[in-house]
């Protein structure tokens, strides 16, 4: 294999594709990044783990087509390190050697045997805003969990019907649930599936820039899978097996009042809370006409309190909550205004956002489990 490819072009390729190798691979070889050049002068990238796959295709010069396997983090670090020019790289026997200007690298070549194809892309199932799709997923996987022991909390619930999806995740003390529409290749589709809510994020974050995102799914057997492909790029996760709880039913259908509150005012005022806070410890919160008061800490420890304006409808009461669950929360939100709706001081609450003209959206919904620090009012 011999290429010449733009160092930008390339390094960015590189740099992207990288992202999906592990940091401490199960297997030597999944450390690797292969890529294939081809006749036409088209240069192919790619990269997976155990359950996700990267893969970036890219223009260059071929004058000798082939493939090689080398270390993907190694060789994202040499390219980021070059001189902006032209990057050639030849393979020599079992070496990959690499020119800029006056640099030179040569990497040792990885074996291709134990090195598994790349996933292929399942149909089609619709295309969805890039932008609109990474802010949702972002928002919603807050609530995921983090204990790798329980698959049904570290994942996302994907649950499309026609035109319409939700995303819903929950580490059983808050609960985030976003809608939004979509355009489905076919008005019938009906699915619930499961994905790995980092993984989700990753590819999200990777893709939300390039504009519109192909959606592709294989949603049945050992070969589950779901795909995006945008700007030349694509990545497909391996789906989660299992069945995901009903958590809608957990928003309470009525509310006793709610209370709103700038945004990023509590923002603020949850951060300076939280240099107080004790491990699993709560910040609490009274409500009542025109103010919120923040209190953390307690006896003989630090302290803070700190009050700030609010609008209340409803009876005056107390509650608490997690400091980090309220600041994600609010974080993930980007209208002016929050709205807090409860029914009891002990029962769970409901964040939406609101904006500036009093309009409130609920496409966006987060339901916070309170500590029980106050009596019921």
């Amino acid at each position: 294999m011999k290429i010449s490819v733009d160092h930008d072009i390339f390094t960015d390729a590189v740099t992207w594709a990288s992202r999906t190798i592990p940091n401490r691979p199960a297997i030597p070889v999944l450390a690797g990044m292969h890529i294939v050049a081809a006749e036409d002068g088209t240069i192919s990238l790619g990269s997976r783990d155990s359950d996700i796959s990267s893969h970036i295709t890219i223009e260059g010069q071929v004058d000798k087509p082939g493939d090689v396997l080398v270390n993907g983090k190694l060789l994202a670090d040499i390219s980021r390190s070059l001189p902006s020019r032209t990057i050639d790289l030849e393979v020599d026997g079992g070496k990959l050697e690499i020119e800029c200007g006056a640099s030179h690298f040569s990497m040792k070549t990885m074996s291709t045997e134990d090195y598994s194809e790349l996933p292929a892309m399942p149909p089609v199932i619709g295309q969805i805003d890039g932008a609109e799709w990474e802010k949702a997923v972002s928002q919603v996987t807050i609530a995921a969990s983090n204990d790798d022991t329980l698959p049904m909390l570290v994942s996302v619930c994907i649950e499309i019907e026609g035109d319409q999806m939700s995303l819903m995740a929950t580490d059983r003390y808050r609960l985030a649930v976003r809608d939004l529409g979509w355009t489905p290749a076919s008005s019938d589709i009906s699915t619930r599936i499961l994905v790995r809510a980092s993984r989700l994020l990753d590819v999200a974050k990777a893709l939300g820039s390039s504009g519109p995102i192909e959606i592709s799914l294989q949603d049945q057997g050992l070969g589950a899978l779901i795909g995006f492909t945008a700007g030349g790029r694509r990545n497909t996760i391996q789906l989660i097996d299992g069945e995901y709880p009903q958590v809608r039913s957990l928003f309470p259908t009525e509310v006793s009042g709610h209370v709103v509150m700038n945004r990023q005012e509590m923002l603020e005022g949850i951060k300076r809370s939280r240099l107080v806070v004790e491990k699993n410890a709560a910040v609490r919160l009274s409500f009542s006409e025109g103010e919120v008061v923040l209190e953390a800490g307690h006896g003989d420890n630090a302290q803070v309190s700190e009050v700030l304006p609010a609008e209340l409808q409803g009876e005056e009461l107390k509650m608490a909550f997690n400091p980090v669950f309220l600041q994600e929360g609010f974080s993930v939100i980007d209208t002016e205004f929050v709205r807090l709706s409860f029914t009891h001081p002990t029962k769970p609450a409901v964040v939406t956002a609101q904006d500036d003209e009093g309009n409130v959206s609920d496409d966006f919904r987060l339901l916070l489990m309170p500590i029980r620090t106050f009596g019921a009012n």
